[in-house]
């Protein structure tokens, strides 16, 4: 299978919040942010695998900063690694205010999706190439950030998670 660059899979979603996107307090409402993270997350690990793709878990998501009513989202995801069937996508989330002219960071999150073949069932997708040292070191974290995953999720014993163990057992 040939392996893909991780820009390759690279998507830049942009919103813009509008009144039904807010809560009462105008701020674009975190259910609604998470639900255009899955959308952008999902395009990338689609470009990547070249198939449909199920999400298997998000990760913590801290909001930051809030997005106001009126402001745009952008939504940068980026594949950080390829496991067997599953991929890590990272995402990074600004907000623009476009009358002041200027951009924040509203927050990040890390998205697990897993690859499905025409009968629904998980498939092989391609690794990931880095070439960056941003990339490297999002590839790097990610076996951690997987272990810790698969623990919570009750998939792996602690024992098992050698990664993780190196950071705290010398």
């Amino acid at each position: 299978m040939t392996e893909k660059k991780a820009a390759e899979s690279t998507v830049i979603m942009t919103e813009l919040v509008l009144p039904n996107d807010t809560n009462t307090f105008g701020n674009l409402m975190g259910g609604r942010l998470m639900y255009w993270m899955d959308i952008a997350a999902a395009l990338s690990a689609q470009k990547h695998c070249n198939a449909p793709v199920v999400t298997a878990s998000v990760d913590n998501i801290s909001f930051e900063k809030s997005i106001k009513l009126g402001n745009v989202v952008h939504i940068e995801a980026n594949v950080t690694r390829a496991f067997n069937t599953s991929m890590e996508v990272h995402m990074k989330v600004w907000g623009e205010d476009l009358t002041q002219q200027f951009k924040y960071k509203s927050n990040e999150a890390y998205y697990t999706f897993v690859a499905l073949d025409p009968h629904g069932k998980p498939k092989v997708v391609p690794q990931l190439i880095t070439e960056t040292e941003v990339e490297k070191k999002l590839f790097d974290g990610a076996l951690r950030r997987r272990q810790l995953r698969l623990i919570l999720g009750g998939k792996m014993k602690p024992d098992d998670a050698a990664e993780l163990r190196a950071l705290f057992v010398k």
